[in-house]
């Protein structure tokens, strides 16, 4: 299987520009771009695919190029519904600066900023020397643009597809790139770079788009409620990350390995024979977890993360440091007690219970646990024997309501 029957196999490849772009994929040597604006100080694993797909072309023969931008990224790129909030610079020169190590250390890509070139650029010029070059019919043509133009867009956002093909234009001149990919969303900014490329330099480029990947519902991946879960671990805990992948839904599990995972067509396959054969054991979601996990954090914390999620599913909590059960819990309802407290006194002042009342019938019905050990008697006090490292409590109402406590 050549390189591009592979990205075609793992559903990576969508739109595609210049005639024998299989050709150049397969026989290596080229320079390639991908971008990302420095809108935060950490990538997400909804990035992690277009990062991936660089990393195989790299194995491939071709040299990757990243652009951080920090000149697009003080513009922002049109959304679907409305113009991005403006960041402050201050903001932008750090979020570069985290950017740039994290991808060196994940990724060990090159790495420039588009500020460097346009900074210098004036007005005048930018309109003489790339302005002309673009038809406003052309660009009223582009998909992100013409889905804006019934609730309005700036000149600013509009100005971003000229921004984008001037980055692709300077990368061609000055690193030999000739072809940039990205996600789907992005497929007017290549084709406008592409013909830039063309216009001014009478040289063909090349460009390809990877499909957005979701969940079965169309839902971004990596999104929850509005959050990202990042790759930088101090922002999402590898075992946040881990029990994401281990809850993907099992219509969507092979394609996630096929994105997300360096494993091989045939290991792959065999992993979707036992998935078909026998998804109870979710073998598939564990694999796929494990693997992105180790990519990200390393083999050690990939361990760490399955030995909590283990501990969790199992009931084992006891088994757990109280630094795992900040992990597991993070963002969950917090309260503090004192020893001897009485259980139902606890209830209530933790805003578990919003009543005695309802704290005795909560107790005696058996809906709540501690650490795993059911409490039946509303007379019963808290003590730190049942807490973890004589401090931390594990309370559960129900079957999925968790609350932790401190006990002082």
């Amino acid at each position: 299987m050549t390189l591009y029957e592979e990205l075609k196999w793992r559903g990576l490849i969508k739109d595609e520009a210049g005639e024998d772009l299989e050709e150049k994929i397969n026989n290596g040597g080229m320079t390639f771009y991908i971008g990302t604006d420095p809108t935060a100080d950490s990538l997400h694993l909804g990035h992690l695919s277009s990062f991936l797909i660089s990393k195989r072309l790299e194995k491939g023969g071709h040299h990757p190029i990243l652009l951080i931008g920090g000149a697009t990224g003080r513009i922002g790129d049109p959304r679907p519904t409305e113009e991005r909030a403006m960041k402050s610079v201050e903001e932008i020169e750090n979020n570069f600066k985290s950017l740039k190590k994290q991808v060196e250390n994940l990724f060990g890509f090159e790495i420039v900023n588009n500020y460097d070139w346009c900074k210098d650029i004036n007005f005048i010029d930018f309109l003489r020397d790339y302005g002309k070059y673009f038809n406003i019919n052309y660009m009223l043509d582009k998909d992100i643009i013409r889905r804006r133009l019934d609730t309005g867009i700036t000149y600013t956002e509009f100005s971003y597809m000229i921004m984008q093909a001037l980055d692709f234009l300077h990368l061609y001149k000055t690193k030999n790139c000739t072809m940039q990919c990205a996600g789907s969303d992005q497929w007017g900014n290549i084709t406008a770079g592409i013909d830039l490329i063309r216009k001014k330099e009478g040289k063909e480029a090349y460009g390809f788009t990877m499909p957005l990947v979701t969940d079965k519902n169309g839902k971004k991946f990596g999104k929850s409620e509005g959050n990202a879960y990042w790759l930088d671990k101090e922002k999402t805990s590898p075992y946040e990350i881990y029990q994401y992948l281990l809850n993907s839904e099992d219509e969507m599990v092979i394609d996630y390995l096929k994105i997300f995972t360096f494993l091989s067509k045939e290991e792959i396959e065999e992993i979707e024979k036992i998935h078909k054969e026998k998804p109870e054991l979710r073998q598939a979601q564990k694999i796929l977890a494990k693997e992105v996990v180790t990519f990200l954090h390393g083999e050690e914390e990939s361990e760490k993360a399955k030995k909590m999620s283990e501990a969790l599913f199992s009931g084992k909590v006891k088994d757990l440091t109280k630094e795992d059960i900040n992990n597991i819990f993070k963002g969950v309802p917090t309260f503090e007690t004192k020893e001897e407290t009485n259980i139902v006194d606890m209830l209530v002042e933790g805003d578990i219970a919003s009543s005695k009342r309802e704290a005795r019938e909560f107790v005696n019905a058996g809906s709540i646990t501690i650490n795993e050990e059911k409490i039946t008697d509303e007379n019963y006090n808290i003590n730190k024997d049942i807490a973890i490292d004589g401090e931390i409590l594990v309370l559960k109402r129900g079957k999925k309501k968790y609350f932790i406590g401190k006990v002082n």
